[in-house]
């Protein structure tokens, strides 16, 4: 048996993710779950399904997250970390609101949250945050006294989530014909959000022209495409391009879209594109669809080379990372000294989002920053 590993002040871990349809009779109500209050007639929403439909109804993120769960159980027990690890979804089964009570009900007090979101932004950390603080408001109106949540700090440059990515864009390098690989372009892809959102995201002194998420993926892209040089000693170009754009056209988003990229660098004379999503921690259904679909059916009209490297998913490094990350915050709480592993230029993020971090249109209560009303 291993030696126990000290985790305290925390009794458990939370894997927080988006959720996602498992069936085709799920796909209307679980986007009715992700599109509440904003008014969309369900006829709508089934047109908004088709990319759904497409695979059965299914989205993979589900079984993705039961993979990781599994992998993270077997590493902490395999690691001295006698630590219960539980998992909810915002938008569909299990719901965090469940998994919370149930982890009131076993006596849990203290709980890390891992969201499946590596970088600042409104969507990939306050609004989770939002549902935490939802979750707990209801557990308190029911008569439950729900533990306190800290949710873990952005791991975009953690090495564990970074190298595998690099050695994703190395086999899709690899398996390119030989004649366009070393002119290969590399384009990185994150989820499109509005302008607004991305210029306020991260702490209020980031704010600014994309804001702490479209830095926080620039200075991962640099990160990889600067160890492909290192380790083939060829340079591709690169860009960071957008994908998955939704919502009403007037309002500008994050450009250029994937699509739009490779029509482009096509015209500019590219041999050939790996697509490299450094946005998304699983091939979820955006992963399935904007990219292994649409962008390689338009590479394919092109007459473009492409391919799509992998996501970390389950990688036992990246899993090796969230244990580095568990540990580093409960030291910190402890008031015992870290190591904080972070690759770039950016630093180690912040453990508690501060005041102004990724603001809301209309302010909500949020669980797990210097603003909570959760302590």
């Amino acid at each position: 048996m291993p030696e126990q590993v000290e985790t305290s002040p925390y009794d458990a871990l939370l894997l927080l993710s988006f959720g996602g349809p498992e069936g085709p009779d799920d796909v209307v109500p679980f986007l009715e779950n992700v599109t509440r209050g904003r008014g969309i007639p369900k006829e709508r929403l089934k047109e908004v399904g088709q990319h759904y439909f497409l695979f059965g109804g299914v989205s993979p993120i589900n079984e993705q997250n039961r993979v990781l769960l599994k992998a993270l159980r077997e590493d902490f027990a395999e690691n001295g970390l006698e630590l219960p690890v539980y998992w909810g979804n915002r938008n569909w089964a299990p719901y965090l609101t469940d998994t919370l009570r149930e982890m009131t009900k076993d006596g849990r007090r203290r709980v890390a949250v891992l969201a499946t979101s590596a970088y600042a932004s409104y969507s990939g950390c306050r609004q989770y945050r939002e549902n935490l603080a939802d979750a707990l408001a209801t557990l308190t109106d029911e008569g439950l006294e729900p533990p306190r949540v800290d949710k873990l700090r952005h791991y975009f440059n953690h090495p564990g989530f970074v190298r595998p990515m690099v050695d994703g864009v190395l086999a899709s390098l690899a398996d390119l014909p030989e004649d366009v690989r070393a002119g290969a372009h590399l384009a990185f892809t994150t989820h499109s959000v509005p302008l607004a959102a991305a210029d306020t995201s991260g702490p209020v002194e980031d704010h600014g022209d994309g804001g702490a998420y479209v830095a926080q993926h620039l200075d991962v892209a640099r990160l990889i495409a600067d160890t492909v040089h290192e380790e083939t000693g060829v340079e591709h170009p690169w860009r960071l391009v957008y994908q998955s754009r939704s919502g009403a056209p007037h309002i500008p988003w994050l450009e250029p879209d994937i699509c739009d990229h490779l029509e482009a660098v096509r015209g500019a004379g590219a041999p050939a594109v790996v697509m490299v999503p450094i946005g998304f921690v699983s091939d979820h259904m955006e992963v399935l669809y904007d990219l292994d679909t649409e962008a390689t059916a338009k590479a394919a009209e092109l007459g473009l080379p492409v391919r799509r490297s992998a996501t970390v998913g389950a990688d036992e490094r990246f899993v090796g990372a969230v244990r580095d990350l568990l540990l580093e915050r409960a030291a910190t709480e402890r008031g015992t000294a870290a190591e904080r592993c972070a690759l770039g230029t950016l630093g180690a993020s912040h453990d508690l989002c501060p005041i102004g971090c990724c603001p809301a249109r209309t302010p909500r209560p949020a669980a797990a920053g210097a603003d909570s009303p959760y302590a």
